[in-house]
């Protein structure tokens, strides 16, 4: 999961686009980037880390020009190494820079072709990368000294046509304008934002959600529609075109669930309210499941939990405390790069207050459970703290399936839930009871908001990929290239290299 900024403005945006990227963060901390186009030049800054560690003063100087994309990072295919750092650049044709949030699940048949039928070499493991060159190729082939916009449609309706998965881009073309696109599934989310000057002219944005539309005083307009691409020219002008043949609404569900900031707005659906009525039927199910529970407080895993653990406690009328002060200086434990890393961060970003958990029988409610190494580690500090029974509720459905549009959970042999009752999954964590939320129920909870969208990327609950083509043979290749192993494989390589290229 990534998060992506472009901006065409009469003024410097280089400042818009860092601010944008710090409140998409919670999208991706392994790398962040920002490229700008002055004068037909363009400039680059990218890095792993935070965005507040990457770019400095003498580096936001550096980034020049009324127009740009900016891009998170967290990594699902490939490892964490800089090199696949975005945005990423061609220079042919044009000078194009891309940065894109989701997955290709055709890449390894895009890479191959871009290879032996397109000519193009492809420098990282990341389809970024692959995208990037697929439009490309789309606008090359056209043989033209000079664009239009038209030729920018057939080139996204090119890359449609090719590329299979979910997916949304931002592209900048030096001196032209900045592109942006959702694929025709809308799994993953991109919204435009408007403003207009004191002389009544417009100025536009795109992002992946839309708090980062407001916070740079934009004017949401409305989420890109699936397989719609939108245009916004070097003179600000808006263009917007449908570019795909059969489009279906689909979005991706955990955005609700997890990774989606609560004051975002998604497809017309508040996540906050969302979130909201996940604790309401979270409730309803305890009410009518276990009407004798003697749960004494209600406490959530912050912060994603807090909405949904809040509206739970009210409509069972039970006490709702914080009951684990959070360190504000580690990162989403969820979306670390490598095992190790994120069972090393739990407690190091939790500690419990011992008052509200001594001698009383606990609710904790998460938003998720994945792969149950954190919520195992909290059960066991709720128990250290005092807990005389520790229940636990998802707010989500259990997760038992991987993920093929660029959510983190590639791997079924990783997911706790896979292959095993509610009953086993508690044994497993230590809870002495454990409640999760019904699929219906979270489909009902976000539906609500928007009854528009008829159906939704559910598959990491049912295995029901909306995209098709994904057989069990592509599962087991997706284990073997992405499970923590393999992927601290990758990176103990990836610091050889940066060693020896230090040493020299």
């Amino acid at each position: 999961m990534c998060g992506i900024i472009g901006i065409v403005s009469n003024m410097a945006v280089n400042q818009s686009l860092y601010d944008g990227l710090t409140v998409l963060q919670h999208r991706g901390q392994d790398a962040a980037g920002i490229m700008t186009c002055d004068d037909g030049k363009v400039f680059l800054r990218k890095a792993n880390g935070l965005a507040k560690d990457i770019f400095h003063t003498r580096h936001m100087v550096r980034l020049q020009g009324n127009m740009g994309i900016g891009h998170v990072r967290y990594p699902t295919a490939g490892c964490s190494s800089s090199a696949e750092a975005q945005p990423f650049y061609v220079n042919s044709p044009y000078g194009i820079a891309l940065a894109h949030n989701g997955n290709l699940t055709n890449a390894t048949k895009i890479r191959r072709d871009l290879y032996l039928e397109d000519l193009r070499h492809i420098n990282t493991d990341s389809d970024s990368e692959i995208l990037l060159n697929v439009f490309a190729h789309e606008l090359q082939h056209l043989g033209k000294l000079q664009l239009e916009v038209e030729d920018l449609f057939n080139a996204v309706a090119g890359v449609h046509r090719r590329c299979e998965g979910g997916y949304t881009a931002v592209a900048m073309i030096t001196g032209y304008g900045v592109v942006a696109f959702r694929d025709p599934f809308g799994i993953r989310p991109l919204c435009i934002g408007e403003k207009t000057l004191e002389s009544g002219r417009k100025e536009y944005m795109v992002a992946s959600e839309s708090v980062a539309v407001d916070v740079l005083g934009y004017r949401l307009m409305r989420e890109l529609e699936p397989g719609e691409a939108i245009f916004i020219d070097a003179h600000g002008g808006l263009h917007t075109k449908q570019c795909a043949e059969n489009p279906v609404l689909s979005p991706c569900i955990f955005e609700h669930v997890y990774f989606a900031r609560p004051d975002t707005i998604l497809d017309n659906v508040h996540v906050h309210k969302a979130r909201l009525r996940m604790g309401e039927k979270l409730a309803t199910k305890i009410l009518r499941e276990w009407p004798e529970h003697d749960i004494d407080v209600v406490i959530p895993i912050p912060d994603t939990s807090r909405t949904a653990a809040s509206q739970l406690a009210y409509i069972l009328d039970i006490v709702y405390r914080e009951g684990f002060i959070k360190n504000r200086y580690i990162g989403r434990t969820f979306i670390m790069p490598g095992q190790k890393q994120r069972k090393k961060s739990v407690r190091q970003k939790l500690n419990p207050l011992g008052l509200e958990f001594k001698g009383k029988n606990v609710l904790l409610v998460d938003d998720s459970i994945v792969r149950g190494t954190t919520s195992a580690q909290i059960i066991e500090m709720a128990r250290s703290a005092g807990a005389r029974k520790v229940y636990f509720a998802s707010a989500a459905p259990p997760v038992r399936y991987p993920n093929v549009y660029g959510i983190d959970m590639p791997v079924a042999s990783e997911l706790i839930a896979h292959g095993r009752t509610e009953d086993e999954v508690a044994a497993i964590i230590g809870a002495d009871r454990l409640i999760y939320q019904d699929l219906q129920d979270l489909i009902d909870a976000v539906q609500e908001g928007n009854p528009q969208i008829g159906q939704f990327d559910t598959s990491v609950f049912d295995a029901n990929y909306v995209t098709g083509g994904i057989d069990e043979q592509y599962l087991q290749d997706l284990e073997a290239e992405r499970c923590d192993l393999e992927k601290e494989r990758r990176d103990e390589l990836d610091d050889e290299v940066i060693g020896v290229h230090n040493s020299m």
